[in-house]
């Protein structure tokens, strides 16, 4: 992504710092993890706005009106969150105007927009809806096409706030449309800032670091960084440069260098998920895939079918969590169980070549393991899982292990087999 930042002096002030408050109970008691917070800071950072902090706030008028007047002391930007609901714990309207020191004033034009979205979708609408049509006196209203939540802008002393809905997909849909824009036009006179991701599998963040050595060093420009989430490692390049030919051309060199240190561990960049790269080389190679999924119960057909347009090469599959259906849906000769255990390099085989064989797919998958928490030994401790990749000239299998919590093991396994298909289809 690159980003020329720019800006008006005689009109507006420029935007260099910024605090994203995040509103609701539920995030402070952890029953919901913010996950707006850390979309916003990423599009910050992008738009190359610091990013002063973030709060976590509780559905309390007062504790809002004082985090929105100490922000107000630092930041450029404030980026407000949730609250905008029609309940009465939704109070970010009314914090927003006691800050103002003005009242609240209902908009028919909103109140009718309100009343047509209840009723395009044939629903009445709660009088309880009312109060989000109501905004600070002198505010400007954000348009919410996915929602009821009309958000919020408010410019006060050169600064400007923008509160948006608690709600992900509509925040960040108002945020594309309606903030981003306006801070693009905000930013501060400065170099060309241009970031890349790259998407690694397969080995820990601190092997990466190794790999990489003073690639990682801080300073550098191009300046590498990298995240770690279930086992995807997230490379960041950030390159800066007077123009952004310049900038760009820094990235290029840069990402050819970590493709070439790090191989067949990049699977893809930016926001591509290894199902969706491996569904690319499947479709490229015109080849068809099942699955038969024991410890990951379908989270392999799950991912799989995240991805738009997945019929073209996923056939489809088994959960045969037991032994009975091991042997009766897939083949498993029941004494190679017997022999070996349901947790076992041959079982997993078996699994992946009655899957194939009965699907009549180019391709299978197959998974067998111990989830936990109990189930393990000395010999099979939990974590174990082996993963088998089935074909027409043979099979491959894995064997892994995993000493995470029962749904860490099980996405582990799931993202791997995928990534051994990647693998298989790369080579």
């Amino acid at each position: 992504m690159t980003m020329r930042t720019q800006t008006d002096s005689k009109s507006r002030r420029t935007a260099n710092k910024a605090c994203i408050l995040s509103i609701g109970n539920e995030l402070l008691s952890g029953l919901t993890v913010d996950t707006n917070a850390a979309w916003l800071a990423g599009r910050l950072a992008d738009l190359g706005i610091d990013l002063l902090g973030v709060r976590l706030l509780p559905d309390d008028l007062e504790v809002i009106v004082r985090a929105l007047t100490e922000a107000a002391e630092h930041a450029d930007v404030v980026l407000v969150t949730g609250g905008l609901g029609p309940t009465d714990d939704d109070l970010t309207r009314q914090a927003m105007a006691r800050f103002l020191g003005v009242d609240l004033e209902l908009r028919p034009d909103l109140l009718a927009r309100i009343e047509r979205f209840f009723a395009h979708r044939e629903r009445p609408m709660a009088p309880t809806n009312r109060i989000q049509a109501h905004l600070p006196a002198g505010s400007e209203p954000l348009d919410n096409p996915v929602g009821t939540a009309c958000g919020i802008r408010v410019e006060r002393g050169g600064r400007v706030f923008f509160c948006l809905p608690g709600v992900p997909s509509e925040m960040k849909r108002m945020f594309n449309d309606a903030v981003e824009p306006e801070l693009a036009q905000r930013v501060r006179t400065g170099p060309v800032i241009v970031r890349r991701r790259l998407r690694c599998f397969g080995v820990g963040e601190s092997d990466i670091a190794v790999l990489l050595g003073d690639r990682m060093q801080r300073g550098r420009n191009p300046m590498v960084n990298s995240t770690a989430s279930n086992g995807i490692i997230t490379l960041h390049i950030v390159a800066q440069a007077d123009d952004a030919d310049r900038a760009q051309a820094m990235i290029r060199a840069e990402e050819a260098d970590l493709r070439r240190m790090l191989g067949e561990l990049v699977f893809g960049e930016e926001e591509q998920t290894l199902a969706e790269v491996t569904g690319e080389l499947l479709v490229r190679r015109g080849l068809s895939l099942t699955v038969a999924e024991s410890c990951t119960g379908g989270l392999i057909g799950k991912l799989l079918t995240d991805v738009p347009g997945a019929s073209r090469y996923f056939l489809g599959g088994w959960i045969t969590y037991s032994n009975e259906a091991k042997i009766r849906d897939l083949g498993v000769p029941e004494p190679l169980i017997r022999t070996h255990g349901a947790v076992s390099e041959p079982v997993a085989e078996a699994m992946a070549r009655g899957a194939r064989q009965r699907a009549q797919a180019d391709l299978a998958v197959a998974t067998t393991g111990i989830a936990g928490p109990e189930g393990g030994s000395e010999q099979k401790p939990v974590g174990l899982v082996y993963i088998a990749v089935a074909e027409a000239d043979g099979c491959r299998v894995g064997r892994f292990v995993w000493p995470y919590s029962r749904p860490a093991v099980r996405l582990r396994a799931a993202l791997t087999g995928i990534n051994e298909l990647r693998l298989r289809l790369r080579n």
